[in-house]
């Protein structure tokens, strides 16, 4: 079996990499979820996004994040990239992909990291507006 993967870069990320790490002829299953740079948030005009992170702890809840996904389905491999730095619009901030022997297993899970990576995991952003200003936010606290 392939070792899950877990990546904070400064680097774009290369999700068809990505999902090549998960991939598996045990699974029937591969799931990519991508997060990028939307122009609108909450009515308001973005320009560009820049992320910073506590590396050590980030990585480590991570890895913790796989640990009870893989507790509550059956899935194969995780690997999950974050990118951090200046990012414009378009651009993708955070990639998930999860490979399972079945489907419903490999979306569940997928949702379950991103959503509670978005909770805990110590990455923050700054929102750059087009009307010049700025606004650093940690996910949890963002608009749904």
């Amino acid at each position: 079996m392939k070792p899950d993967y877990i990546s904070i870069t400064e680097q774009p990320i290369d999700y068809t990499a990505l999902t090549e790490r998960v991939r598996s002829n045990q699974c029937g299953a591969v799931v990519l979820f991508m997060g990028t740079v939307r122009e609108m948030t909450s009515g308001r005009q973005t320009i560009a996004l820049d992320y910073e992170v506590y590396p050590e702890m980030a990585q480590q809840m991570m890895r913790q994040l796989i640990t009870e996904a893989r507790d509550q389905w059956a899935i194969q491999v995780v690997a999950i990239e974050h990118r951090i730095g200046h990012l414009g619009l378009g651009e993708i901030s955070v990639a998930i992909a999860v490979s399972s022997p079945h489907r419903n297993e490999a979306f569940e899970a997928g949702r379950f990291l991103i959503d509670r990576l978005k909770e805990i995991v110590p990455i923050w952003k700054k929102e750059n507006w087009s009307d010049g200003t700025t606004e650093w936010e940690h996910p949890e606290i963002e608009a749904k």
